[in-house]
């Protein structure tokens, strides 16, 4: 900026840059919010040196506190009384951010030494007396009715650990909270400390945390191109009036107004807050924003000497304190109706219009939910929202599948010759108790088998291997668009601020951070090597438990097969097969679900010995090892079905045994796959109803003995909110990590061995949309309010998903060929059937099919006093051949077509995978334009913001006003 003194006029305007023209036409409506905001931290030093009610501040440490602060704002001190000391200043404040960690500066101060003349500032409009009466009654202000509470911290006054806690608090103090105590109304051994942050505390700690507020509104440059599609757009919203709404869409005029989502952001600064919008110092940091600056600060508090003495979880886990929870913004219902009387709150209005099981079919409120709970659990539940809307095409094509092989079921000819096949006697298929079985009392099995093994099958998982790409590819876009609306672009993890536990471990080591330039606590190579090689042992060995486990159920299999072949209960001994198969998918869940305990607290203190860096770090680690117990834990089972049962089972004569005393499980006389689809659908099924329970079911149970509890205490007195939300269940520990979990394994399911049961998209999305309003009501009244937390994606499940449809299509092209008849009865159609000198395809090429698929074996040499011939599924020549029981030509014809199979499809399914993701950019091209030009704005908008500060100063003191150089 060049300035020329001939160019000073005293009672010129600024003229305003070419550059910034388009949106400097709104930026003079914020004059009035320069004066308030000069004010704010003038009208607020009385109140964040005020004593509490309860618990009271010394004057002289106060004193001493505030004198260590003034020495080090005394740096920046300066005057504007002439302008190369303002410039000098300017210059100073270019530099400010990076200086912010090592110098607390009070800007109040050098602004009110500019300021010449100050009309005094306007007095906010008070809510009306029966809100505050509210409010104050519900538990969300101090004793006073002035000061809101911002987290709540609860202790017994029975535990003995005085002397951290009051170490804490006297810090916590000195940090610049403001604390009052409250005894509990239901039980008198509870006390509950309310926590309160002023106004300059909030100042200081945003600016150090790098917080994105809002400076300007938003204006977009517009060409005639987008002129006149915005022409276009508003004719369609005229013909969209006429037209019938849309009954999953929300009602936008019952939630509030979020203005703020449309203003650019910068980081928070208080050497240059004359440059954001604050109308209001109580609601220009938001309910979530304050909740996470006091937990930052509880977070790095110290309770007692030593380093590693730090933090509010230490303090829990110890039991000096109970809990530490941020407040919910009041009661969950209300007696008037939202229609005629409004929303009480944010949690009355998410629970009016998003938690009741009433709005199962509209769409989530995801501004409100990301206000009220934060992004990070506002991406989840936009992703799983994403997630089952994209699961209702899956679900129609799998419906399609499953009915085709409904109606053709009938006409197919493999389940006629099986159905027909009287005559045909099938082998024993155990050593004592089994006899010989007729071939067609396999009918009914071969009818459900044709129903997940038809035509449709090939087709069905090349789509839902292209589903998972389309899926995850337009969820990229989604999160863009949402990241973009949330100010969370340049929101990034170098921001992150390091885990207490991390410093605490490595104090003593330091290194410069290539970013900050500031040092840090290091954690050496040496040491991280060690660490993860103990790690990665720990994880190696709960998955040869989980093997273990599995060998286990197989080994029970084997014994009860012949018990059950020869059990009293006729129905029984005649599915003895089906009644196996049932009673080792039961047993497979109990130690599924035994086993997953133990997982996850073997996981945390595997993730814990790691000492991660950050937080994001840590939930990225322990989401892994948690996903690999449980994926491994769930799917070996499945893996066992579908490519090792019937496999290694030699031939009638030749069997092999386990141990050489108990024979190998062969598969039923229809194939596998019905064995697969079974383990598949009880565990899916009984897994979901468990989560179901356990995620509400059991926090609805604790939390009506609570309140049983309470009432049976107390009579006809109302509990302030801070009492009600302790009654509430905590959030679980791991945070989201069950719900993603959950998510992603039952994504495995869907995709994973989709070809033999097409029905796995439907039951996941009946599923999803009960999941939804069940998360949705546990979080607004069943869970005490989460701590708002911000994130940028949905961290590591990303990559775990992109994993799982990989593994997809590998495993259902072994499926469809391994599994499945798909291959043989292709073979045979073109090479061995009677169509198979044909040039084209007649009705029935598959004619013959099961009398092909079937070898002889000669029961005289069984030794079971029978003669004859009985058949077994295999392609073995006949006892009479010159090479009896050795594999065919046929057998080797069809394992070459199956691995040919296996190639072409995943080839092709992977180049279909890899184009669409090469189509489908991750970010829209129009955000993308508008993001740079945003980028763009502001930076010419801070730059006229600090000219026109100028201007305002040098008249008010009236000094010249200069122009800027053309």
């Amino acid at each position: 900026m060049n300035i020329s003194k001939s160019e000073m006029v005293k009672e010129t305007s600024l003229k305003p840059s070419r550059r910034s023209l388009p949106c400097l036409a709104q930026s003079y409506t914020y004059s009035q919010s320069l004066s308030q905001s000069t004010s704010l931290f003038q009208s607020n030093e009385s109140e964040s040196q005020a004593p509490t009610s309860v618990t009271t501040v010394s004057i002289d440490k106060a004193a001493q506190v505030n004198a260590e602060e003034n020495k080090k704002d005394s740096v920046l001190n300066c005057s504007f009384t002439d302008l190369s000391d303002f410039c000098l200043a300017l210059e100073k404040d270019k530099d400010y951010t990076d200086e912010s960690e090592h110098a607390n500066y009070d800007r109040s101060r050098l602004i009110r030494d500019s300021v010449c003349k100050d009309k005094p500032e306007p007095k906010p409009k008070s809510l009306p007396k029966n809100d505050m009466n509210y409010i104050a009654s519900s538990g969300l202000l101090f004793k006073d009715g002035k000061k809101r509470i911002d987290y709540i911290l609860v202790y017994r006054k029975s535990n003995i650990q005085y002397d951290r806690r009051n170490t804490f608090e006297k810090n916590l103090r000195a940090e610049g909270l403001m604390l009052e105590k409250e005894p509990a109304v239901a039980n008198t051994d509870i006390m509950f400390i309310k926590i309160h942050i002023p106004w300059d505390t909030l100042c200081k700690y945003a600016e150090r945390l790098n917080i994105r507020m809002p400076f300007r509104k938003k204006c977009y440059f517009t060409d005639r191109r987008s002129k006149s599609m915005g022409r276009m757009k508003k004719n369609l919203k005229k013909i969209m009036k006429w037209m019938p709404q849309n009954p999953m869409a929300l009602d936008k005029s019952a939630f509030p107004d979020l203005e703020e989502l449309e203003c650019y952001t910068g980081p928070f600064s208080r050497a240059r807050i004359h440059h954001f919008i604050i109308n209001n110092k109580d609601t220009f940091f938001s309910n979530a924003t304050r909740s996470r600056i006091v937990y930052h600060m509880l977070q790095r508090t110290k309770y007692e000497n030593g380093i590693s003495k730090v933090g509010i979880c230490k303090l829990i886990n110890n039991g000096a304190y109970e809990a530490a929870f941020p407040p919910h913004e009041g009661a969950y219902k209300s007696r008037q109706p939202i229609k005629t009387h409004g929303p009480q709150n944010n949690r009355h209005l998410l629970y009016e219009r998003w938690a009741r099981w009433g709005m199962w079919y509209k769409h989530q409120p995801l501004d409100l939910i990301r206000r009220y709970f934060g992004e990070k659990i506002g991406l989840y539940f936009a992703w799983l929202g994403w997630y089952t809307g994209m699961l209702i095409p899956a679900a129609i094509v799998g419906l399609c599948v499953f009915f085709y092989g409904l109606f053709t079921m009938n006409g197919s000819q493999v389940s006629q010759e099986i159905c027909a096949a009287a005559e045909v006697f099938m082998c024993p298929l155990c050593d004592k108790n089994c006899s010989l079985q007729r071939l067609n009392d396999s009918c009914i099995y071969a009818k459900v088998t044709y129903l997940f093994d038809n035509g449709g099958t090939v087709f069905f998982a090349i789509f839902m291997a292209i589903w998972a790409t389309v899926f995850l590819e337009f969820w990229k876009r989604r999160r863009s668009i949402l990241t973009y609306a949330w100010d969370l672009i340049e929101w990034e993890e170098e921001e992150e601020t390091l885990r207490p536990q991390f410093e605490a471990k490595y104090y003593t080591m330091e290194r410069v951070n290539p970013i900050t330039g500031k040092p840090e606590p290091h954690q050496p190579f040496s040491d991280k090597i060690t660490r993860l090689l103990v790690s990665v042992s720990g994880i190696f060995f709960m998955i040869s438990l989980v093997i273990t486990a599995v060998f286990a159920v197989v080994v029970y299999r084997l014994v009860v097969m012949e018990q059950f072949a020869s059990f009293k209960w006729s129905f029984i001994k005649q599915h003895w097969q089906f009644a196996t198969s049932a009673a080792g998918v039961c047993i497979n869940f109990v130690i599924i679900m035994m086993l997953n305990v133990a997982y996850e607290k073997i996981a945390y203190l595997l993730t814990n010995l790691e000492y991660p860096r950050t937080e994001s770090e840590w939930e990225n680690s322990f989401a892994l090892k948690m996903f690999l117990f449980q994926f491994v834990n769930l799917n070996s089972s499945i893996f066992y079905i579908a490519f090792f049962l019937g496999r290694f089972v030699g031939h009638p004569g030749n069997y092999n045994k386990l141990f050489n005393r108990w024979r190998l499980e062969e598969c039923h006389p229809s194939g596998c796959l019905i064995d697969l689809c079974l383990q598949m659908g009880v565990i899916m099924f009984l897994k979901q109803i468990w989560n179901n329970f356990m995620e509400l079911g059991y926090p609805l149970i604790q939390n009506w003995w609570s309140r049983h509890k309470i009432k049976r205490g107390i009579h006809d007195a109302s509990l302030p909110q801070w009492e009600n939300d302790w009654n509430l269940q905590p959030m679980n520990i791991h945070g989201l990590m069950d719900e993603y979990l959950e998510m992603v394994l039952q994504f495995g399911f869907t995709t994973i061995f989709v070809a033999a049961f097409p029905l796995a998209p439907l039951l996941a999305l009946l599923n999803n949309i009960i999941e939804i309003r069940l998360d949705a009501y546990k979080f607004v009244t069943q869970w005490r309010r989460p701590l708002p937390a911000r994130a940028t994606d949905i961290g590591i499940w990303y990559g775990i998903l992109e994993g799982i449809g990989i593994l997809a299509v590998i495993t259902n092209a072994f499926v469809i060929a391994i599994t499945s008849d798909y291959i043989p009865r292709l073979v045979y159609e073109y090479k061995y059937g009677p169509c198979a000198d044909q040039l084209e395809n007649g009705d029935n090429c598959l004619k013959g099919y099961v009398n092909n698929s079937l070898s002889f074996f000669d029961l005289s040499e069984l030794g079971i006093g029978k003669s004859g011939y009985c058949r077994y599924r295999d392609y073995r020549g006949p006892p009479w051949s010159s090479k009896p029981y050795e594999f065919t030509l046929q057998y080797w014809h069809i394992l070459a077509a199956r691995l040919a199979f296996i190639i072409v499809f995943e080839h092709l399914v992977f180049g279909i995978k890899s184009f669409i993701a090469f189509l489908i950019p991750d970010v829209p091209q129009d955000l993308y334009d508008r993001i740079r030009r945003e980028k763009y704005l502001v930076q010419e908008m801070m730059y006229e913001a600090e000219l026109e500060h100028l201007q305002q100063q040098r008249k008010k003191c009236g000094q010249p006003v200069h122009h800027e150089w053309p």
